[in-house]
């Protein structure tokens, strides 16, 4: 707190005279008398202070940004009654009243569901510590709160590119973050590669790129499965990733949110937190959520998993802006644990739903000539209408992005990925089948010309995967 100054909060060296006071009760007369008792150079009380919440605040976490720091300590400072009391409530004569507080805001039975379920499912050489486990209200709040601990304001995380636009706001508008994107294209250049690969040397130039403008870069964003490529990383490539973003300390988000949407046996998905031996541990950190795999977006369920127990601290802090309700926790646990169903029910009958619905859309585009990414994981297809932009510009695409609008069929022009090369654009076929009839016949004719579009079209060559579990 912060006192008035001493010339300001001196009493009044004399008293103000009668016709000063003549309309004032006689309770206020009686303080005047008061105040102008005292003697001219004694203080009056202090009537308001100026906060600075941060006046006693320290850090020595080399891994958060100033304002992470501040995050922690709020935290820090608030919970330290709460975590000697659960350290040993029979020794203490009082008993805290049960608030929302932070330790409440994920209780530590559903960090054990989730460590138990990401270690299964994510296949990681030992089990996964629910200490390690932050859970937020989706893996939007789950980026935002990284960003903000993570960054000082202005500064960068290197990311793919295209990527999930929505990632932008997540990161600039919370925490005033920014991406420097890694730009990939389409040509193949040998045997070996593939369009739109990422490799070292790309992230390499980005960031030597990035230095030269004078943006501090303080991280690396990997999708995987990669949105809108669908493309999968294999575990040569996520280490030769992680072992860049070490020799340059840049901590590394790994986005896996359709971890469990892989629908073709033969792409062989690892998570990082397969990998024998993490380059640097402290650095990576990696998101899950329901939200694409078991289709439950409106729940807002996001984890994250960080060995780096300062940075799962910030994050965790912020669970009073992003965390649960106690329903949805106990749901979410319940959903967690019954591995027979997933494994046995959901998961088999979701990708046979998955390749059925991709089969059929990959094969409308084959009939239209339209060559396109198929990687066998995600709900998306990413195809090239380059052919249909005569000019080959950003102008043209949004003018084809807005022609399939006027159809009533909405698909996702490149531009809106940061994608380098008009005319690429990202269609979601996880939908009934058919709608997806209806969808590609739209298509269809907005490609051929045609400004009719039919309400009924004719039968699908696609049907719905029989439920051999009803």
């Amino acid at each position: 707190m912060f006192a008035l100054p001493e010339k300001e909060s001196r009493a009044p060296s004399t008293c103000p005279g009668p016709a000063s006071t003549q309309d004032l009760d006689s309770n206020c007369g009686d303080g005047l008398e008061r105040e102008c008792s005292r003697k001219p150079d004694q203080k009056l009380p202090e009537l308001y202070g100026v906060g600075d919440p941060t006046a006693g605040f320290s850090s020595n976490s080399s891994h958060l940004s100033s304002r992470g720091g501040i995050i922690k300590w709020f935290w820090d400072s608030a919970e330290a009654g709460y975590r000697t009391y659960h350290m040993d409530e029979a020794s203490l004569t009082w008993a805290p009243v049960r608030t929302n507080s932070a330790l409440t805001c994920c209780p530590r039975g559903l960090r054990e569901e989730v460590a138990r379920f990401l270690s299964f499912y994510c296949k990681s050489p030992v089990p996964l510590q629910a200490e390690n486990v932050v859970v937020l209200n989706g893996c939007a709040s789950v980026f935002s709160a990284l960003a903000t601990v993570l960054c000082e304001v202005g500064e960068a995380f290197l990311i793919p590119a295209p990527y999930y636009g929505a990632i932008t706001q997540h990161v600039c508008l919370y925490g005033n973050v920014r991406l420097v994107s890694v730009y990939l294209d389409s040509e193949v250049t040998g045997p070996d590669t593939r369009p739109f690969q990422l490799t070292v040397e790309k992230l390499e130039m980005a960031l030597q790129g990035a230095n030269s403008q004078g943006i501090k870069v303080k991280g690396l964003i990997l999708i995987n499965p990669q949105n809108p490529l669908g493309d999968i990383y294999s575990p040569a490539e996520l280490q030769n990733f992680l072992e860049f973003a070490k020799r340059h300390e840049l901590h590394v988000m790994v986005d896996e949110v359709y971890m469990l949407s892989v629908f073709e046996e033969s792409v062989g998905y690892r998570s990082v937190l397969s990998l024998e031996r993490l380059p640097d541990p402290q650095r990576t950190h990696v998101m899950w959520a329901t939200s694409k795999d078991f289709g439950m977006s409106g729940l807002r369920f996001g984890t994250l998993y960080t060995e780096n127990r300062d940075v799962a601290t910030a994050v965790a802090s912020l669970c009073r802006y992003h965390g649960l309700s106690g329903l949805v926790q106990h749901q979410m646990a319940q959903l967690l644990r019954d591995r027979d169903w997933i494994n046995q029910v959901y998961l088999p009958e979701n990708h046979a739903r998955l390749k059925a619905a991709h089969t059929y859309v990959a094969g409308e585009l084959r009939a239209l000539g339209i060559p396109f990414l198929s990687r066998g994981a995600g709900f998306f297809i990413w195809a090239d209408l380059r052919k249909y932009l005569p000019e080959g510009s950003f102008e043209e695409e949004r003018r084809l992005w807005r022609r399939f609008l006027d159809h009533k069929v909405l698909v996702s022009f490149g531009k809106a990925f940061e994608c380098k090369e008009p005319g690429w654009f990202r269609l979601v076929f996880s939908d009934k089948a058919h709608r997806l009839c209806l969808g590609m016949q739209r298509v269809r004719q907005v490609l051929e010309g045609k400004s009719q579009v039919a309400e009924d079209p004719p039968a699908c060559q696609t049907q719905e995967p029989r439920d051999r579990h009803r």
